[in-house]
């Protein structure tokens, strides 16, 4: 799943702040890109790759068999297979022409197969794309792959055919094991049938298993999150991520299908939130960053213990790789020199692919500003802290004048978000469920809506919008 407008910036509202933050899955975040990036643009990124570049690929599958009410991914669905073998010819074209672009430039690292739902695909077509993908990209031998899974889609055939593509690890969407609540968000799934796929991947060798749960759903109590995590804790998984149900109606219109009277309120969502967390850290889970959960050896947590693990549109990651290729319609790539976004429509998406071109529709170039506030975010994000020293030694003038803005904020905050400790900058404990706030404050287009603009010294003369 990669960012949309609606999940990396219009999110359920702080409680004690009143404040709606992004979710800061890159910086700046997808919705204040910009025409301004166009295909041409990409072309030259891609062909200042070097030789020993390493590049993860994120593919993107905009279809399901059946909509889930609180998804708000760039998705449709179909009950016919047809549009989705149409989609997957021009998928195998943009393969074509992005790995002519970047042949002998990079080496792939890891490979994500996102959606939508990737394992409603045919196990015959699973395999072309894997095959795709391995022709015109060169891999590293130890390259990872997952896959995000749907349980209700899998059987024999498409299980063994991701684990004859290579499938390291599996992630399932579980969100609450409640019937109740899984009929109020038209997710039904059995506990049953999650735990036999989970039993399936890891005979085929899938050796990292992941489940998502989501806490803020209709009809969910604290008993009811209670029991699901004490489910999902039963299947033993590698790693766990808690997200927070975002209800954004006006930008998913199937949203509308969900009762807002059936939502809990600001103060329940907290304190489940806050139970899961504590089920999950007591069942022997170490927490990364702001939802994420790892058994102390997984790779993802060992990264979090050497302070290397990073933030990108799936969440967190030990995926180091500055360069991300994204592939299929919205799928956003990022570059050392920027972000850039294709087309969200299939149709539109389908025609630019089929013509042998980039499917690039916007974007943002990054200045030296982006990248030093970029680099404060993420490691606020990941890590709770952020070093005053190496902010100053990577980005010169420009982490002098930040450096200075926090200081400000440490110094003045009366609400204690940021403080100095040392040579570090420090989200205290008691502030971490904040922490999407404090990155805010470092968000300079925040409040302008757009990222092709000038930074002004003083911007409408309210110094307190800007650091």
């Amino acid at each position: 799943m990669q960012p949309t407008a609606a999940n990396d910036t219009r999110t359920t509202s702080t409680a004690s702040l009143g404040e709606t933050v992004p979710r800061y899955t890159s910086y700046p975040t997808a919705p204040h890109f910009h025409p301004g990036v166009d295909a041409i643009t990409v072309r030259g990124w891609m062909k200042a790759l070097e030789a020993d570049d390493e590049i993860s690929l994120y593919l993107h599958i905009p279809y399901c068999d059946r909509l889930c009410w609180f998804c708000a991914c760039h998705t449709k669905q179909t009950r016919h297979y047809a549009p989705v073998a149409t989609f997957l010819r021009s998928l195998h074209k943009e393969i074509e022409t992005v790995g002519n672009l970047v042949s002998g430039k990079g080496r792939v690292r890891a490979v994500h197969f996102g959606g939508g739902s990737p394992t409603m695909l045919k196990p015959e077509d699973i395999l072309a794309l894997g095959k795709a993908v391995k022709d015109r990209f060169d891999f590293l031998d130890n390259a990872s792959l997952s896959v995000e899974i749907d349980p209700n889609d899998m059987d024999e055939g498409r299980l063994d055919a991701f684990a004859a593509i290579g499938m390291t690890r599996a992630s399932l969407g579980v969100q609450d094991f409640d019937p109740k609540v899984q009929k109020a968000i038209n997710r039904e799934q059995s506990f049953v049938l999650t735990r036999s796929v989970v039993n399936a991947v890891r005979a085929r060798g899938v050796n990292s298993v992941n489940l998502d749960l989501l806490y803020g759903l209709p009809h969910q109590t604290l008993e009811s999150v209670a029991a699901t995590v004490a489910q999902a804790l039963t299947l033993e998984p590698d790693r766990m991520a808690l997200f927070g149900y975002a209800h954004v109606p006006w930008f998913k219109k199937h949203q509308t299908m969900i009762d807002e009277a059936w939502l809990p309120q600001s103060a329940e969502r907290l304190a489940q939130s806050q139970l899961a967390a504590r089920l999950i850290v007591d069942a022997g889970y170490e927490v990364l960053g702001l939802d994420h959960f790892a058994r102390p050896d997984d790779a993802l947590a060992v990264a979090a213990r050497a302070g290397n693990i990073r933030r990108n549109f799936q969440g967190y990651t030990e995926d180091n790789c500055e360069t991300l290729i994204g592939l299929g319609p919205s799928a956003i790539s990022r570059f050392r020199q920027g972000y850039a976004q294709n087309i969200v429509a299939t149709g539109e998406y389908e025609k630019a692919a089929n013509s042998g071109q980039l499917a690039t529709t916007r974007g943002v170039e990054f200045s030296v500003d982006d990248l030093a506030r970029g680099w404060i975010i993420e490691r606020l994000m990941c890590h709770f802290a952020f070093s005053a020293i190496e902010l100053v030694e990577r980005f010169g003038d420009v982490g002098q004048k930040l450096l200075a803005a926090a200081s400000r904020l440490a110094i003045n905050g009366a609400d204690r978000l940021l403080l100095l400790d040392g040579e570090n900058f420090v989200v205290p404990q008691e502030s971490r469920p904040l922490v999407r706030v404090v990155a805010a404050k470092f968000d300079r287009y925040f409040q302008t809506g757009r990222a092709d603009i000038p930074w002004p010294s003083k911007p409408d003369g309210r110094a307190d919008r800007w650091l």
